[in-house]
């Protein structure tokens, strides 16, 4: 899996499609109910230096983010140079842009080109990014719940509400899925030796190989304590680049620390959303979070919906304009790097 497959046109153009489509859906939604005239006077009261203090905390989660990644390709023998790796990271929000879930396998792509650090064993490290991320995510939801159980509540009732019918069709496929995934696992670990003998398993074997490699790195970590702090900070600067588009809006200057926790969960529960940069379902997930924390406060849902719109505009276009920024400046900063690396192994 060292080298990239080739780009299937015809699914390339369905995957896109689709995510854009479920993007306008979700900002329908999000639209759905509220006076767009009205969201707009927010913006033009908004306290834009806020904005800019916390697109700051956003590209250092970058240098954070790429830091760590160093830490778990060290122990499967690869030294890469930080700048590298954050640029590598760069190119692969911005690949996420425009396919969802596109940009791991492009920033491993990537990597390769500069550093020569196999695919799949690369990948294998990001996957293991995105458990350690998630066990932060679920740090930030247990600090919620600590805190905000009514807010967690009122969202909860809200997000779910419309698609009670649907409800057990959704279970039954899950359990499908998971059911066929276990007895595919069991039948090919039960099988493997005799399917080892097939250069298409074989094939199939060595890419999984190297992806447990990467995801077993953290055990092989020569600096645990590091890689906790770094994985620490990331989530304390995705906190803060959140928390502080709040005082931008004098309907949200007051919140609390512990509402921080809260906007910062929906809004990653809004980006996992398989649409295009979160587009739509980041927007669709704050009006309903910031109503439901409105609303357990004592206040009107409908306000909380408006202003919950409006920041996640001012939010999610901070985001975008970063990862767009970024993510352009990586592509002739990778192109020269790959340029020189080939030369370096040439001349060698």
């Amino acid at each position: 899996m060292e080298n990239p497959k080739k780009i299937n046109p015809l699914k390339t153009f369905l995957t896109i499609a689709v995510s854009l489509a479920v993007a306008v859906f979700f900002m329908w939604l999000a639209f759905r109910g509220l006076d767009f005239e009205k969201i707009k006077g927010y913006f033009a009261k908004a306290n834009y230096f806020w904005v800019v203090a916390a697109a700051v905390f956003g590209i250092l989660a970058y240098w954070f983010r790429a830091v760590r990644w160093n830490l778990l390709l060290e122990p499967l023998g690869y030294r890469i140079s930080n700048s590298n790796s954050m640029w590598t990271i760069s190119f692969g929000y911005l690949m996420n842009l425009t396919i969802p879930r596109s940009g791991e396998l492009a920033r491993s792509t990537a990597l390769y080109g500069v550093e020569k650090v196999p695919v799949d064993k690369s990948f294998g490290t990001i996957i293991l990014e995105r458990v350690v991320d998630l066990i932060c995510m679920i740090g930030f939801l247990g600090l919620t719940l600590i805190f905000k159980y009514n807010a967690i509540a009122e969202f909860y009732r809200f997000a779910t509400e419309q698609k009670a019918g649907a409800e057990k069709s959704s279970s039954n496929w899950i359990w499908l899925i998971l059911g066929a995934g276990l007895l595919g696992a069991v039948l090919f670990f039960a099988l493997r030796k005799a399917l080892e003998k097939l250069p298409f398993f074989r094939n199939i074997y060595k890419i999984f190989d190297g992806l447990l490699q990467g995801v077993l790195s953290i055990f092989r970590l020569k600096n645990p304590v590091k890689f906790i702090l770094y994985s620490i900070a990331i989530w304390v600067c995705y906190y803060l680049a959140a928390y502080l588009v709040c005082f931008a809006l004098p309907e949200t200057a007051d919140f609390t620390v512990a509402d921080g926790f809260f906007i910062i969960v929906v809004g990653t529960l809004g980006m996992m959303v398989p649409a295009s940069g979160g587009i739509g379902a980041f927007h669709f997930a704050l009006k309903i979070g910031i109503g439901a924390l409105f609303l357990s406060m004592g206040k009107s849902f409908d306000e909380g919906a408006e202003v919950g719109l409006a920041y996640a505009f001012i939010s999610h276009t901070m985001q975008l304009v970063i990862m767009v920024v970024m993510g352009f400046i990586s592509i002739p900063i990778l192109a020269r790097n790959r340029h020189k690396a080939v030369e370096a192994r040439e001349f060698f």
